[in-house]
């Protein structure tokens, strides 16, 4: 089955892994780039965007490699994968424009991110204990 561009489940596990590679540069880069350029609370929202980011880029990386187990992705494993991916955009990327000093009427959109997090992980246990 396809998931648009991401088709099968190796596009999965690539997208999950430069996601966690580009996780990486932001940490450093919040670590190390920002220091003395922003508030420390600002560094703090912004490691918070990189530790949300890396969790569910490993996320999908666990979806990529439950998909080969089945052989091929369920259509509610390719949602799941888009809700993760949409959530890291809207959740960590909101984040992280909120710290660097990006306009207001992104906060709102980090709750959206959040909940697309909540519903891409109710997919993939919805789809773990139907194959169980």
């Amino acid at each position: 089955m396809a998931c648009g561009p991401f088709e099968g489940e190796s596009r999965m596990i690539a997208t999950g892994a430069l996601l966690m590679a580009l996780g990486v540069i932001l940490g450093a880069f919040g670590a190390h780039g920002l220091e003395g350029k922003i508030t420390p609370e600002k560094i703090e929202v912004f490691k918070t965007g990189v530790q949300y980011h890396l969790v569910h880029a490993l996320g999908i990386l666990l979806l990529g490699v439950f998909a080969a187990q089945m052989r091929e992705p369920a259509g509610l494993l390719t949602a799941a994968f888009w809700c993760l991916l949409v959530g890291i955009l809207l959740f960590s990327g909101s984040i992280y424009a909120l710290a660097l000093g990006g306009p207001r009427w992104l906060g709102p959109v980090t709750p959206l991110g959040g909940l697309s997090f909540i519903v891409g992980w109710t997919l993939f246990a919805w789809v773990a204990l139907k194959t169980s």
